[in-house]
C-alpha cells in the first residue's frame, strides 16, 4: 500500500474541438510529486454526478490551481464580466463547494491563484476582475507575448507578515514572486489572517484561521520549477508534510 497521500487536483473542463475535455497543468501535479511527495489525483469537473463528501473521503489534500478562466461574478455578486471572458463554470461548481467542505473536514488545502480567488469567493469575499484597471494598484498580469520563463520568472515583491506561517518558511519579511493575474481581492473573506501583501496594498496570501488544518492562499505561482526556489519548495514541503499527517490521523 502505497504511503503517499492522495492529493485532489480539481480539473477545468475545456472544450478541445469538437470535445469537453477535464484537465490539469502538468507544473501543478508535478509539484505535488516532487515538492509534496504526494500522489496527484485529478479530479473531473462533472457536477452533481460527483458527491462533495464522496471526493473528501478519498483524498488527503487539495490543490486548488490557477487557470486562464475566471470565477462568474454571480458567484460574489460581481458586476457581469466584459464579452468574451473566459469563465468554467463546471470547476466553480466543484471547487467552491469542494473548498468549504474542506474547511469543515480538516482536509489540507493549497490554493494557488485562480484557487486563491475561489477560497475567497468560497468564504464570503469578493473580487476585483481587472486590478490593473483599479486606481492605487499595479499591473499584475503577464505580457502572454514573452516566453514563459519571463512570465513565471520574478515580478514584483511580497511583503510577508511577521510571524505568520510564510514568513516562518521564508526566513525573512520580503520576498520576489512571479505573480500574475488579472483578478485580485476586492474585499477580503472573514475569518481569514492575511499572510503577505504587495508594495500597493494587493492581498496576495492569507491563511483560514477556523480550518482545523492547514489551509494557505496564495496568488503567485509557487508550483512552477518548484525545486528551483527555496520558498517555494518550502510550501509545498509544508502542504505534503500536512496531507501526510492528516492520511495517517484518519487511518488510525
Amino acid at each position: 500500500m502505497s504511503t503517499k497521500p492522495v492529493i485532489g487536483v480539481p480539473a477545468d473542463r475545456r472544450m478541445v474541438d469538437p470535445h469537453p475535455f477535464h484537465m490539469a497543468g502538468e507544473k501543478y501535479v508535478q509539484a505535488v510529486v516532487d515538492g509534496s511527495g504526494g500522489l496527484p489525483v485529478i479530479i473531473p469537473a462533472l457536477g452533481d454526478p460527483l458527491d462533495v463528501d464522496d471526493i473528501i473521503a478519498n483524498v488527503d489534500g487539495l490543490l486548488l490551481t490557477g487557470s486562464p478562466s475566471n470565477i462568474e461574478p454571480y458567484h460574489y455578486e460581481g458586476q457581469p464580466s466584459d464579452p468574451g471572458t473566459l469563465h468554467d463554470p463546471h470547476r466553480d461548481a466543484l471547487t467552491l463547494p469542494l473548498a468549504r467542505r474542506a474547511m469543515q473536514q480538516g482536509v489540507p488545502l493549497l490554493a494557488v491563484c485562480r484557487g486563491f480567488q475561489e477560497l475567497n469567493v468560497a468564504l464570503g469575499g469578493t473580487l476585483h476582475q481587472k486590478v490593473h484597471e483599479v486606481p492605487g494598484y499595479n499591473v499584475h498580469k503577464e505580457n502572454p507575448d514573452d516566453p514563459l520563463e519571463i512570465q513565471y520568472g520574478p515580478s514584483h515583491a511580497l511583503n510577508l507578515v511577521e510571524g505568520g506561517l510564510l514568513h516562518r518558511l521564508a526566513g525573512t519579511d520580503r520576498v520576489m514572486v512571479n505573480s500574475l493575474h488579472s483578478q485580485g481581492v476586492a474585499r477580503l473573506a472573514e475569518g481569514v489572517t492575511v499572510e503577505a501583501v504587495a508594495d500597493d496594498g494587493l492581498i496576495e496570501a492569507f491563511v483560514v484561521d477556523s480550518a482545523p488544518g492547514f489551509a494557505l492562499a496564495v496568488q503567485w505561482h509557487p508550483e512552477w520549477q518548484v525545486l528551483l526556489n527555496d520558498f517555494s519548495t518550502a510550501i509545498f514541503n509544508t502542504f505534503g508534510d500536512a496531507c501526510r499527517t492528516f492520511a495517517e490521523r484518519r487511518q488510525v
